[in-house]
């Protein structure tokens, strides 16, 4: 029999050779061609530069790259796609470098079909080291004016970091009940007052102080969250009650707080324990929910993630934080991975991007749109398996003579 020739018989060809299994996907072709599981995940291949971004790039970032940049679709629901390949997409991360054989291949293929050339250039978006160290990534992070369009995405709580959803039905539900879950851990109550590293848009403090009587002061480093987020607060009418400042928690010199709180800022967590122990008084609380990898899962500095999502950024091992409050005098309490969570919200955000697609294209423009689609679909299937988590962490600066303030079952 003779070798089928179409671009879509030679893509699938070359990635069983590749990875030694058939992959389970159908592809087709920018010529029409198509071949594959007939029941899997379509990838629509529409430029032969993306075959040129893998032969440069193999791989994940390759792959990711052509995504972002449109030159590869994946039909239908993206989150169930990357379940379904997700056993392939290990072994993709697998072969960020490929031996003398595999590229010969790759060549070989790109020449079929097309493909040679240079190495195209990397999507604008994509961090650079030196040229852009304050690249946050996420799309939502792009779109902050739009406070409309952020509580489509994101819900009422304007909230970025995962929901509890213990009996919570809806998004907003599961955000909220996060909110009383920080709030009842860090004993907030009528007169608190309480310290928000990187704030967001400014859910927490406005929670605190509507629900529990608190003055919160709330940190950031985005003037346009600020704006957001003070928006927000003169709306509910809590002017007197809650501050936004622009700055991290080495600016601030008007302690002490009775609680600090640090939820996904993705700053560098342990830098701030210092700072914490000062500005809490004896007997306060400090509480942080951390994304974490898992320590079993290799460096990923070749990954989507480590260069789309949080380039400047990247995940600070939880024992560090731990061993940094420990060395500033802060005693940790207790620490739960509340990473069962974090599928549910990813999933919730995604939808409501699905649903309000053609807003958020013409907000943040086509490239950035697709980060966050594939940053939610790939963070939904990491969580669940186990490769990356969050965790929440409660520790206080104790009173003089030991005394904590908290119950030994707190």
């Amino acid at each position: 029999m003779s070798e089928r020739t179409g671009v879509a018989d030679r893509l699938y060809s070359l990635l069983v050779r590749l990875f030694g299994v058939s992959p389970p996907l159908s592809i087709v072709g920018w010529d029409g061609s198509q071949t594959g599981a007939s029941d899997a995940p379509t990838l629509r291949v529409h430029s032969r530069k993306a075959v040129r971004r893998l032969l440069w790039s193999p791989g994940e970032l390759g792959l990711a790259r052509a995504y972002v940049a449109g030159e590869l679709d994946i039909d239908g629901d993206l989150t169930d796609a990357m379940h379904q390949l997700a056993e392939f997409g290990a072994l993709a991360r697998s072969k960020e470098s490929l031996d003398p054989a595999d590229r010969r291949e790759v060549l070989r293929t790109a020449v079929l079909v097309g493909a040679v050339g240079p190495p195209p250039k990397a999507p604008v978006e994509e961090f650079v080291p030196g040229r852009d160290p304050g690249t946050e990534g996420r799309a939502v992070g792009a779109m902050t004016s739009d406070a409309d369009l952020i509580r489509a995405l994101l819900g009422d709580s304007l909230t970025y970091s995962c929901a509890w959803w213990d009996d919570a039905c809806d998004l907003d539900a599961a955000q909220y009940a996060k909110l009383d879950r920080i709030c009842d851990a860090l004993d907030i109550g009528e007169g608190s007052r309480l310290l928000d590293i990187g704030c967001g848009w400014g859910g927490l403090v406005l929670h605190a102080a509507e629900h529990r009587g608190a003055t919160a002061v709330g940190l950031v480093r985005s003037a346009e969250r600020a704006d957001v987020a003070r928006a927000q607060i003169a709306a509910a009418g809590l002017e007197s009650s809650v501050e936004v400042r622009l700055g991290g928690v080495a600016d601030v010199d008007d302690g002490p707080y009775d609680a600090v709180a640090d939820i996904e800022s993705l700053d560098q967590a342990p830098d701030h324990a210092p700072d914490m122990r000062r500005l809490l008084r004896a007997g306060g609380r400090v509480l942080l929910q951390q994304l974490a990898l898992a320590r079993s899962t290799p460096g990923d500095t070749a990954s989507f993630m480590r260069s789309y999502v949080y380039p400047a950024s990247p995940l600070t091992p939880l024992s560090a934080t731990l061993a940094a409050w420990e060395d500033a005098g802060l005693e940790l309490r207790c620490v739960d991975s509340i990473r069962e969570h974090y599928p549910p919200t990813l999933r919730a955000w995604a939808a409501n991007l699905d649903r309000e697609w053609e807003r958020v294209r013409s907000a943040v423009g086509e490239q950035q749109a697709r980060i966050w689609r594939l940053s939610l679909a790939l963070a939904e299937v990491g969580f669940e398996r186990g490769r990356v988590s969050v965790y929440q962490a409660l520790a206080v600066r104790p009173q003089a003579h030991g005394e904590s303030g908290l119950a030994s079952s707190a």
